[in-house]
């Protein structure tokens, strides 16, 4: 088999333009506009983000996939392809990504910059600590932990109940142990003794109050309405009730900047804002969004996971919240994937297995059948693996055509923009042609236990949802506390439409249970946990972190 070079081999090797360049050559943006973090990254100034509210928007390009399997579907690969070979074809495109999360990288998913020629760099910046972006986050919700802490420690008003403060601390690496402590041990001068936990810092209230802020007086107001505990009577607390809100928003003025970067082939990229759709809302910043779109034609952008999970949070929370509305869908499909879903041994994905393909590729169909429920156009990209044959691609476009979606075999990996122009002439033909309105699933006013059920069985094709005593007594407090309109954010496995990983393809009849409601009232979506996924996940037996280190050359090594 043909050696391939390690998607940090072709990222060294990137010629990269300075970013003062490719900004001013592409964009149009003067250096005066730009914070520099040194030669190839950028923050985009907020006052030139408000100079550019008068222009006409771009079109808009979501990016999805398949359920997530071991063997990798390439979503972030694919839209970094996408973009390039628009650009390849003439069209003027920027990609707006999301952050890469420490915890992936050091544990077992990896990172999220791209694969092969589809990348963006420099790719060891951004999948480590980058602009610093994580670290903010982490440092305003730890102020507000401490705060609240100080809060109860000096009996200050209004009184927080100590037993029912709701606000947990995070941290941006995976760390089960942190899963459930309890905090202020030691003595009275350390304060009251309580249960605490922790959940990765991607799942933060803040995270999502950053990404979908529209500008900085919107985050500070949202920041001020953070529940974070309870008086003894019920009366809710909140973070301004604390005079909490103003020191955090200034810890992320800088954060709240888009991040400027580029592809492979010059092609300008947003980097900014969170991933993780199994248990946050899993998209980029509505900031980093609208500014790509005030910037280019053609934006391409990709929500976490599975279209299950980060697609329907995409369109059901993001684009109601911040009126967007993507023109087309490209949902992300690979053989070897299929080839899972179908129960093949993952040993033998490199074998031919038609039958297997087949078999799996009821997990795609209900994912395009999901895609048409919001009244969205799709085209599935078939992200080509060195191993795949002709015979297993032919398989998967003649089903696709049977349900009037076309599939179009991409070979970005190995080829970059090249090798996506026929995906990207696809899109392009779906977008100038779609006369189609965005539909949501659910109405504004539909009880939060309603826009569960629709989720659960519309999506999901569960055939009953339960609910656990704790969750029902949450959604009658927020009932009761006028927060029925909010959206709903699932938390629930990536790997499978039931809640149990191991249930592949396409499983129906299959019950959710809601064992936990969390009301996120600063970012104004419910939380609803499912099944056993914690908000706070743990390394594998055998954690990436275990090959990461600094060679003899100075350069890091094992990162990819």
């Amino acid at each position: 088999m043909t050696d391939y070079k390690s998607d940090l081999e072709i990222a060294r090797l990137a010629d990269k333009q300075k970013i003062t360049n490719l900004a001013k050559e592409r964009l149009s943006i003067d250096s005066d506009s730009l914070i520099p973090y040194g030669h190839y990254k950028a923050k985009l100034d907020s006052d030139y983000i408000k100079s550019n509210e008068s222009k006409p928007e771009g079109k808009l390009i979501l990016v999805t996939a398949m359920t997530p399997t071991t063997a990798g579907e390439g979503k972030t690969t694919t839209s970094v392809g996408l973009t390039d070979g628009l650009n390849h074809i003439g069209k003027n495109a920027m990609v707006a990504l999301r952050e890469p999360s420490l915890g992936p990288c050091f544990g077992m998913k990896g990172g999220a910059a791209g694969g092969g020629y589809a990348q963006v760099v420099p790719m060891e910046d951004i999948n480590l600590h980058f602009t610093g972006d994580f670290h903010a986050i982490t440092s305003a919700h730890m102020l507000l932990s401490a705060m609240v802490d100080n809060h109860i420690y000096w009996n200050l008003e209004p009184n927080i109940d100590s037993r029912r403060v709701s606000w947990r601390r995070v941290v941006d690496m995976n760390d089960r142990a942190l899963r459930t402590i309890t905090s202020s041990l030691g003595g009275i001068a350390n304060g009251f003794s309580r249960e605490d936990g922790f959940d990765i810092t991607v799942a933060s209230e803040v995270m999502a109050i950053l990404c979908l802020s529209k500008d900085f007086d919107d985050l500070t107001n949202r920041l001020g309405k953070i529940i974070v505990g309870y008086t003894r009577d019920l009366k809710p607390i909140f973070c301004n009730d604390i005079k909490a809100d103003g020191a955090m928003a200034v810890l992320l003025k800088d954060a709240l900047q888009p991040n400027l970067v580029q592809t492979l082939e010059n092609n300008p990229a947003f980097i900014h804002g969170g991933p993780f759709a199994n248990i946050a809302h899993g998209c980029n910043t509505v900031i980093a969004t609208k500014t790509a779109l005030k910037l280019a034609d053609y934006v391409v952008t990709e929500a976490g996971f599975g279209a299950d999970l980060g697609a329907e949070k995409f369109l059901n929370i993001k684009c109601r919240k911040s009126g967007l509305s993507p023109s087309c869908a490209v949902v992300v499909a690979t053989v070897r994937a299929l080839k899972l879903h179908g129960n093949v041994d993952p040993k033998k994905l490199s074998e031919e297995n038609l039958k297997a393909v087949e078999d799996g590729l009821p997990n795609l169909i209900r994912h395009l059948e999901n895609l048409a429920k919001f009244g969205l156009p799709t085209v599935v990209a078939l992200n080509r693996f060195p191993t795949d044959t002709e015979d297993e691609i032919k398989k998967v476009i003649e089903v696709c055509n049977s349900f009037n979606v076309e599939a179009v075999l991409a070979e970005h990996w190995a080829k970059g923009g090249e090798g996506a122009a026929n995906l990207a002439e696809k899109v392009v033909n779906i977008v100038e042609n779609n006369k189609d309105k965005l539909k949501f699933l659910y109405e504004d006013n539909d009880s939060p236990q309603k826009k569960i059920e629709i989720i659960s069985k519309e999506i999901y094709r569960a055939s009953n949802v339960s609910f656990s005593q704790q969750a029902l007594k949450k959604l009658n407090e927020i009932s009761s506390m006028g927060y029925d309109h909010f959206p709903v954010c699932m938390a629930k496995t990536q790997y499978s439409f039931s809640t149990d990983p191991s249930q592949k393809c396409a499983p129906i009849d299959h019950e959710i249970n809601i064992r936990e409601v969390r009301l996120s009232a600063g970012a104004e979506f419910i939380v609803a946990i499912a099944g056993d996924i914690m908000t706070m996940p743990g390394l594998p037996k055998k954690p990436a972190a275990y090959e990461v280190k600094i060679g003899d050359d100075g350069k890091i090594q094992g990162l990819f």
